[in-house]
């Protein structure tokens, strides 16, 4: 395929490793050709890289399974995933999924990136509940100002919260940019 229809959320094998791309920009310099500016993150190692392509290259497109998969645990060699269609467990280098385990809970399902019958790495959805599990004791009638408080969530995220949210309420967090959006009501 030419790179200008490299997308975000595909995959590239380029040198023989398998390249996520994150991002894309489209640049028009006033001098010289259009090109694209990518931002990959190598689904082996989890190494982040930008490359720039000409758009009129060929770049080689992977097809990666999307399936649903059920975090189980993680232990020393990293996180165990279970595919939910054939049962089968795979280990996923925590290196590799970054902060993506911040936002996972035990028996939480999600989308896995699979090559080759092998996880490599992770979609999370934009948003996950989380309950807090350490933060300072709210102020009463702290409702209208707009003071932040460090919390820690049941995964080990840290993020800040607003006063009056309190120890064992559950709070939605962005999983782009780690931070509070609101309040969970049961």
């Amino acid at each position: 395929m030419k790179a200008n229809e490299i997308r975000p959320g595909m995959a590239l094998n380029i040198e023989g490793n398998i390249w996520l791309v994150v991002k894309i920009d489209h640049v028009k310099p006033g001098k010289g050709p259009a090109f694209i500016q990518t931002k990959l993150k190598n689904l082996q190692t989890g190494a982040n890289n930008e490359k720039r392509f000409r758009s009129a290259e060929d770049v080689d497109g992977v097809n990666l399974d999307r399936r649903d998969i059920e975090y189980l645990y993680s232990d020393n060699t990293g996180a165990v995933f279970m595919d939910m269609e054939s049962y089968e467990q795979s280990t996923v280098p925590a290196d590799v999924l970054g902060d993506a385990l911040l936002y996972t809970k035990p028996n939480q399902q999600i989308t896995g990136l699979v090559y080759n019958g092998n996880v490599m790495s992770v979609e999370l959805p934009a948003a996950v509940d989380l309950e807090i599990t350490d933060t300072p004791p709210g102020v009463k009638n702290a409702t209208v100002t707009n003071v932040m408080k460090e919390a820690t969530c049941e995964t080990g995220l840290k993020t800040r919260v607003p006063d009056f949210i309190n120890q064992g309420e559950m709070i939605r967090v962005s999983t782009v940019t780690g931070e509070y959006m609101s309040r969970v009501k049961d």
